[in-house]
């Protein structure tokens, strides 16, 4: 490739960066950046450790952002010197490594592209996930549990905490529902595009004459809600029931009650905490799910009735969005962006994030 294409290549990157770094609005991060450093300077910060747990974790994020759009805006120049000096004494080797050197920026040029397309109101919170069985039997609940597997395999991929708050082990294989946080900024945005109905194609290992078995599983995305958030939950609508926790195979994970199950009355909504040790604290931690799925709820209504008003007669919530394939062909495919790969073992060990990056352009293409 001759160096003049380099350049035209370089160029392009540059305008792409020119219109992130427009929609990221540097000059406000950084203005916002060191008003929280004032903040976290104060000496009574820790005094309220929620305020200052979000006053922290918002500096770090919008460090790490600043230094990611910094960070790339100077290897483009570096690599821009870098091609022009080549060009200039004919050095081939230097052109390798300005080539390398491209296509590494172009991939992370558009995975921070697709960042910036994260916009909506509640983008940029933490996410609730909740994983449920559907038909299928055994499979069904087995495909859950490969599922969680696959969320959490993608979270430690990219070094985001992840907090469990139930899980519901069926009584063969696998489990019948998990509820966990993935604690990143970004995560609700990110991970609302896997929201919808999956679908698996196998031959089954539970079953004797080795037939292929095809089995579902529901995928549920929330974000986490603040306490600005306009969500009231009177006591009255809530009906508390306390359980034992119970671990696979029916075995219990402690001696005592302190699982929570919590019922909004109104609507039906149920969720269940038994990660802690407390029986309060699994109910704090059960209410913080029940109000981020009333808020989602409330958030689909309205939707729903725009759609009415619009004449929309789509009905597209829990529908079938992605087939994982394993028997008699390996693929993965999106049945939304037609994003697809052959290489099944790799996307349930975690690696979705081209998935994931089709499934947020698609969906600004939809809203478009």
């Amino acid at each position: 490739m001759a160096a003049v294409d380099f350049l035209e290549l370089i160029r392009d990157l540059d305008q792409t960066m020119t219109s992130i770094e427009k929609v990221l609005d540097l000059p406000t991060m950084r203005q916002e950046i060191d008003g929280l450093q004032d903040q976290v300077g104060a000496p009574d910060l820790w005094d309220d450790q929620e305020n200052a747990q979000r006053v922290t974790g918002r500096l770090s994020t919008l460090q790490g952002e600043l230094e990611r759009v910094e960070g790339l805006r100077q290897r483009i120049d570096d690599v821009q010197v870098l091609v022009e000096l080549a060009q200039e004494e004919d050095d081939d080797d230097s052109l390798a490594e300005a080539e390398g050197e491209i296509e590494r920026l172009r991939s992370s040029v558009e995975k921070l592209e697709v960042r910036t397309l994260l916009s909506g109101e509640f983008d940029e919170r933490e996410a609730i996930v909740t994983i449920r069985s559907g038909a299928g039997g055994d499979d069904a609940t087995d495909f859950a549990e490969m599922l969680r597997r696959m969320y959490f395999r993608w979270a430690e991929r990219h070094d985001y905490p992840v907090e469990a708050y139930e899980t519901s082990w069926a009584e063969g294989a696998g489990i019948k529902s998990a509820t966990f946080a993935v604690k990143a900024p970004y995560a609700y945005g990110t991970l609302s595009v896997e929201a919808g109905t999956h679908r698996l194609v196998r031959i089954s290992p539970f079953d004797n004459q080795g037939r292929r078995q095809t089995s579902f599983a529901a995928v549920e995305v929330v974000p986490v809600l603040e306490q600005t958030d306009e969500i009231d939950v009177p006591e009255e609508e809530i009906r508390v029931d306390v359980f034992r926790s119970g671990g696979p195979g029916g075995q219990s994970v402690n001696t005592t009650d302190s699982a929570v199950r919590l019922t909004h009355l109104p609507t039906g909504t149920v969720v269940s905490c038994q990660n802690e040790k407390s029986q309060l604290q699994n109910k704090a931690s059960a209410m913080v799910v029940l109000k981020a799925k009333l808020l989602a709820l409330k958030k689909a209504e309205e939707r729903a009735q725009l759609d009415e008003l619009r004449g929309d007669a789509q009905a597209t919530w829990g529908d079938q969005m992605r087939n994982y394939v394993l028997n008699p062909y390996q693929l993965v495919k999106d049945l939304r962006t037609e994003h697809e790969t052959g290489n099944t073992q790799a996307v349930l060990d975690g690696e979705i994030d081209d998935f994931i990056e089709a499934g947020i352009r698609w969906r600004r293409g939809q809203a478009a």
